[in-house]
C-alpha cells in the first residue's frame, strides 16, 4: 500500500478509469489522482466482491476476487474498485482492515497526538516539518481561535525552546498544550486534590462520589481509573495528575452516555408491542421521493444502522420481474429479488434480534408468486413461514423467540387460525391496503409545509420544476387512490409469507377493542396519527399496549424530510418509520433513542405503555400512577475545538449552546446560552438552563451547537441527542456528532448534569 498500486475507479457499467492509489507514511490517508484523499478515519467499512450495485453491474466483467468497496461514514458515496490481481485486492483490504482496527483500539492520548499531528501537517504549507510564527498564525485561523498576534507570539516563543524561530514536533505539542489549557477541568481538579498537584485514590473517590454521584464499588473504581488513564509512574502510587484526571473525564467513561446503557441491558423477552422498533421509510431511496435514485445502498446502509423494519414497495416489472420503486413517480427502479438479497446478507450484521419487511404489494398475482418465491428461495430458513410453536398463537413473540428471523408485514388471506383448520385458497379478493390509500389527500398540513419549502428556494426555476412534481404527485396520488378501491387479488403463496404482522385497514380504537387481532398490524400517516393522538390519546397507547402500530411521513414530504418522531412514541407506537437518507432532527432523534441497548434496534417501552389497566394519556402525565417529576439542571461550562462552519479563511464561529427537551406535550422545551464572540476553540460559557420534566422516561436531551448570526439563520455546528434515563450526571463531556451522525473529534462540550425530584 506504502508503494501504491493502479486500480480501476467504477462509478457505472461505462465509467471505469484507471486511478493510482497510495498509502501516505501517516497511514493514515490514502492518495489518488490530483492528490484526492481518502482518510481511514472515514471509512466505515470494506465489502469484498460485488456488494454494491455498481459492482454487480459489471460482475461478468470482472471477478469478484478482484473487486471491494470502500463504505463512508456519513451519506457519502462508496468507492468501488477493482484491483489488477485477486492478490493485490486482498492487500488493500487487509491492510485497510489492520489500520482500522489500529484507529478504533487508539487510547484517548493516541488519538489526540494524531489530532495534533493532523493540524501539524496541515499548517506546514512548505513541508520541511517546522512551523513559522506566520504558519501558526495561519493555523490559529483554521482551527476557530481569534488571538491576539501579541499573545499568539508570546505563546509562540514560550513553545520555541530552541530558539529557532520555528516549531518543531515536540515544541508543536507543547504550544497545542498551553493553547488548550483547560482551567475549567483544573478548577474542580483542584477542588478535590488535597495537594493541589494530584487526586489521591481517596480524593478521587470524593470525586466520584459527590459529583458524578457513582454508586457500587467506588474504591474499585478509582483504582480502575487511575490505572487506565493516569499516563505517569505516578499511577503506581495510586494518584491521578491533572493529566490523568482530564483523560478520564475526555473518555467514554466520563462521557454524557451511561457506559452501562451501551450493552443489551433491557429484558428482551417481552411481546413484540411492548417495544419501540428502530424502523426505516421509503428504504430503497437516497434522495427525494419523486426524482430519486432508488438503490440496494439504502437497505444495507439502514440495516448496518440498527435498523429492525424496512420498506418494500413492489411494482410488476419487466420480463416477470417485480420491480422496487416510489410509484407513481420518478424514481429509478431496481429490483425485488436484489433487495432481498441484501436483506438476506445485511439483517443480522449489527443486531441478532428480528428483521420486519414492510411490503407494499402492487403486483399482480403472477408476479405474486414469483415474489413469494424469492422470498422464500434467497431467505431460506431466515424467513419465518409459521408460528414458533406450529401451534396456533395467543400473542406476539419476543425479540428474544425471534432472532436471526425475518418476519412478512403484508396483506394476508384470511386470519392467521386459518392456517392451523386447513382452510386453503388458491387466491382470493383482498381489501385495499392502508398504505395504498396513497399520501393521504386530506394530509393539509404537511402539504403547505411543503409548498411553503418549495417556493423558499431561490431559483425560479427550480420552484417552477419543483411546483411541476408536486402538482403531478398529488394528481398521481388521486388517481392512484382511486384506482385502488378496485378490489386487489391476493396469491396465496404470497400469504402464506405473512405470520405475526398481518397489514390490515384502521377503523376505530373501538372497533380494534372488539375486532382486532394481536397480529394485526395497522398503519398511519404522521397527520392520522396526530389526530388521533390528539382526540384519544389514552386510547392510543392502550391499542399498542396490545398490537404493532406503523406511522409513516405524509407523501407530500416531496423532499424525505422528517417529523418528529417523539409525538409517535409518546401514543407507544412501535414502528415509527423515518427517511434514514435525510439529515436532521428526526433522525437525531432517532439515533439518539436506539443508541442505548446494545444498537439492538429494540427499546422496551416505559411499563405504563405496556400494561393496558395503566391507561396513560400523553396529554395528562399527572394523573398516571406513580407520577415522579423531576428537575433537570444543565449547566453548560465550555466548548472545545469546534469545527469551522464558513470555509472562509477570517471565519471563526459565535458558537451557543441550546439544550431540547422532547417527550410528552408537557415536557417540550428549548433554552439556550449566550453567544460566545470569535471563540470556537475553547468558548467558556458557565450558564445554568433548568427543565421539569413530567414524564423522564420519554424524554430525550438533544444538546444542539450554532454559529449565531443577528443577520440570518444560525449555522448549525453540532449536536448529541440521548435519552434522559441514559444520561450521567456530575461534570461530563459530550462528544459532538455532524449534521450526519457522525462523530467530529476532538470537538466536545463539557457539562455538569444534575437530576433532583420536582419539590
Amino acid at each position: 500500500m506504502l508503494v501504491g498500486s493502479v486500480m480501476r475507479k467504477i462509478k457505472s457499467r461505462t465509467w471505469k478509469k484507471q486511478r493510482y492509489f497510495k498509502l501516505q507514511e501517516d497511514c493514515m490517508t490514502i492518495w489518488y489522482k490530483s492528490k484526492k484523499a481518502v482518510s481511514v478515519s472515514d471509512v466505515e467499512a470494506i465489502r469484498e466482491g460485488h456488494q454494491s450495485e455498481v459492482l454487480l453491474s459489471i460482475a461478468e466483467e470482472f471477478p469478484a476476487d478482484r473487486c471491494f468497496t470502500l463504505v463512508f461514514r456519513s451519506r457519502r458515496v462508496n468507492l468501488d474498485l477493482v484491483a489488477e490481481s485477486a492478490e493485490e485486492a486482498q492487500s488493500w483490504i487487509r491492510g485497510i482492515r489492520k489500520l482500522m482496527e489500529n484507529l478504533e483500539n487508539m487510547g484517548e492520548r493516541e488519538k489526540l497526538d494524531q489530532w495534533i499531528s493532523d493540524w501539524f501537517k496541515k499548517a506546514d504549507k512548505n513541508n520541511d516539518g517546522r512551523m513559522n510564527f506566520k504558519e501558526v498564525q495561519d493555523l490559529l485561523k483554521m482551527m476557530n481561535v481569534d488571538m491576539s498576534e501579541h499573545h499568539a507570539h508570546r505563546l509562540f516563543t514560550m513553545a520555541d525552546k530552541s530558539q529557532s524561530g520555528t516549531l518543531e514536533d515536540d515544541e508543536f505539542v507543547l504550544f497545542y498544550k498551553m493553547l488548550t489549557q483547560r482551567e475549567d477541568v483544573l478548577k474542580v481538579f483542584q477542588e478535590y486534590s488535597t495537594h493541589g498537584q494530584k487526586l489521591s485514590q481517596g480524593d478521587l473517590e470524593d470525586f466520584l462520589r459527590e459529583e458524578q454521584l457513582e454508586e457500587g464499588d467506588i474504591q474499585q473504581h478509582a483504582k480502575q481509573l487511575i490505572e487506565r488513564y493516569e499516563p505517569s509512574d505516578t499511577g503506581l502510587l495510586n494518584a491521578m495528575t491533572f493529566d490523568g484526571f482530564l483523560m478520564y473525564l475526555g473518555s467514554m467513561e466520563g462521557s454524557i452516555f451511561n457506559p452501562q446503557r451501551r450493552g443489551i441491558f433491557q429484558d428482551m423477552s417481552q411481546p413484540l408491542c411492548h417495544y419501540f422498533i428502530a424502523s426505516s421509510h421509503n428504504t430503497y431511496l437516497m434522495e427525494d421521493q419523486l426524482r430519486g435514485h432508488s438503490s440496494m445502498e439504502g437497505y444495507i446502509r439502514a440495516l448496518s444502522r440498527g435498523c429492525r423494519c424496512v420498506e418494500v414497495d413492489c411494482w410488476d416489472g419487466a420480463n416477470g420481474e417485480p420491480i422496487v420503486y416510489h410509484g407513481h413517480t420518478f424514481t429509478s427502479k431496481i429490483l425485488f429479488k436484489d433487495v432481498v438479497g441484501a436483506v438476506a446478507n445485511y439483517a443480522f450484521k449489527v443486531s441478532e434480534y428480528p428483521v420486519i419487511l414492510s411490503v407494499e404489494n402492487h403486483c399482480g398475482i403472477e408476479q405474486q408468486r414469483v415474489m413469494a418465491e424469492h422470498l422464500n428461495h434467497i431467505l431460506g430458513d431466515k424467513l419465518l413461514k409459521s408460528t414458533l410453536n406450529g401451534k396456533a398463537p395467543v400473542g406476539l413473540p419476543s425479540p428474544e423467540d425471534l432472532r436471526g428471523k425475518i418476519l412478512l408485514k403484508a396483506k394476508k388471506i384470511g386470519p392467521l387460525e386459518d392456517s392451523f383448520r386447513g382452510i386453503t385458497e388458491d387466491s382470493q379478493t383482498g381489501e385495499v391496503s392502508e398504505e395504498d390509500e396513497v399520501a393521504e389527500i386530506d394530509d393539509d398540513d404537511v402539504h403547505r409545509d411543503s409548498v411553503r419549502q418549495t417556493i423558499r428556494s431561490s431559483d425560479k426555476s427550480g420552484i417552477l420544476l419543483n411546483l411541476c412534481f408536486l402538482l403531478s404527485s398529488f394528481v398521481l396520488c388521486i388517481a392512484a387512490a382511486c384506482s385502488q378501491r378496485s378490489k386487489q387479488r391476493l396469491s396465496k403463496e404470497l400469504s402464506d409469507c405473512v405470520v405475526y404482522c398481518k397489514s390490515v385497514h384502521f377503523r376505530s380504537f373501538k372497533h380494534s377493542r372488539i375486532h382486532s387481532k394481536f397480529y394485526e398490524v395497522a398503519s398511519f400517516t404522521e397527520s392520522k396519527a396526530r389526530k388521533h393522538l390528539r382526540e384519544a390519546g389514552a386510547e392510543f397507547v392502550y391499542h399498542n399496549s396490545r398490537q404493532l402500530t406503523r406511522v409513516y411521513p405524509s407523501g407530500f414530504r416531496t423532499d424525505s424530510s422528517n417529523f418528529n418522531p417523539q409525538e409517535m412514541w409518546n401514543a407507544g407506537c412501535q414502528i415509527v418509520a423515518l427517511n434514514f437518507q435525510t439529515a436532521g432532527e428526526g433522525m437525531d432523534l432517532n439515533d439518539g433513542l436506539f443508541r442505548q441497548n446494545g444498537d439492538c434496534g429494540f427499546i422496551l417501552k416505559p411499563s405504563f405503555m405496556r400494561l393496558a389497566e395503566k391507561r396513560f394519556d400523553p396529554e395528562t402525565p399527572h394523573e398516571r400512577d406513580n407520577y415522579k417529576p423531576i428537575v433537570l439542571t444543565v449547566q453548560v461550562i465550555s466548548g472545545q475545538q469546534l469545527p469551522k462552519v464558513n470555509i472562509k479563511e477570517d471565519s471563526i464561529v459565535d458558537p451557543l449552546v441550546r439544550v431540547e427537551i422532547h417527550g410528552v406535550p408537557l415536557d417540550q422545551a428549548k433554552q439556550e446560552t449566550r453567544y460566545i464572540e470569535n471563540n470556537g476553540f475553547n468558548p467558556v460559557w458557565y450558564d445554568t438552563l433548568r427543565f421539569t420534566i413530567h414524564t423522564p422516561e420519554l424524554a430525550m436531551v438533544r444538546f444542539v451547537v450554532e454559529d449565531y448570526d443577528k443577520t440570518s439563520k444560525n449555522d448549525f455546528v453540532g449536536q448529541y441527542t440521548l435519552p434522559l434515563s441514559c444520561m450521567q450526571q456530575g461534570y461530563r463531556h459530550i462528544h459532538l456528532l455532524s449534521k450526519d451522525g457522525t462523530s467530529i473529534p476532538p470537538a466536545s462540550l463539557f457539562v455538569h448534569i444534575r437530576i433532583t425530584d420536582l419539590e
